[in-house]
């Protein structure tokens, strides 16, 4: 066991971690989950550090194929149905087939990653209300949604949310109890996310 893995989640709770690498990659040209971060694909970055704080690392995806050469052989891959729907619905997909008490959700785009700052965050949540269903960072007004972890019973906000239409996480998580993260600069660093190919500069 990896010695950077959760000690302070009550004996009954578990996490695990949900990667989403189902998005277009639009604005990037190609698939950001393959460019190379200081010679790395960046999925297997995420998925190197989701593995030190996490047993249990999913990946959400419509392309197992396109990663198999870069992550492990025993690699969870869940596929993902409806592609193209944004991230809030692929929370709700992986909701679907996670079993765990609290999810660890990540974008496959976020290079910086840091295990003792996430490792701190796991570490606050024996201690989180029951009512309080996330526990994200917030910049001001905005949240950062896609590194932040999420109570298994959202899934009921989430599937209420998507069946009235709506696919923002931001108006997601305004309506519904979470505990913000403040984001001092080394969090602001590793949330860097990478949109375009100058990000990675």
């Amino acid at each position: 066991m990896s010695p950077h893995l959760p000690t302070s989640l009550s004996p009954n709770s578990s996490i695990a971690t949900l990667i989403l690498a189902g998005g277009k990659s639009s604005r990037m040209g190609i698939d950001k989950a393959l460019l190379l971060y200081k010679g790395k694909p960046m999925l297997q970055r995420v998925y190197q550090v989701a593995a030190e704080c996490t047993q249990k690392v999913y990946i959400l995806t419509p392309w197992v194929e396109r990663y198999q050469n870069i992550l492990p052989s025993n690699c969870n891959y869940l596929i993902e149905t409806q592609p193209g729907k944004g991230p809030v619905n692929g929370l709700s997909e992986g909701l679907e087939q996670i079993s765990a008490d609290w999810i660890l959700l990540l974008a496959c785009d976020l290079p910086l990653l840091d295990v003792e700052i996430i490792q701190s965050w796991i570490n606050k949540l024996s201690q989180i209300p029951a009512s309080t269903l996330a526990l994200v960072p917030r910049r001001a007004d905005i949240w950062e949604p896609m590194c932040g972890c999420y109570r298994k019973e959202v899934k009921i906000e989430l599937d209420s949310f998507l069946k009235s239409g709506k696919r923002s996480f931001q108006k997601l998580l305004s309506g519904i109890e979470v505990e913000a993260l403040e984001v001092d600069e080394k969090i602001d660093l590793m949330l860097l996310n990478c949109n375009y190919p100058g990000d990675l500069k």
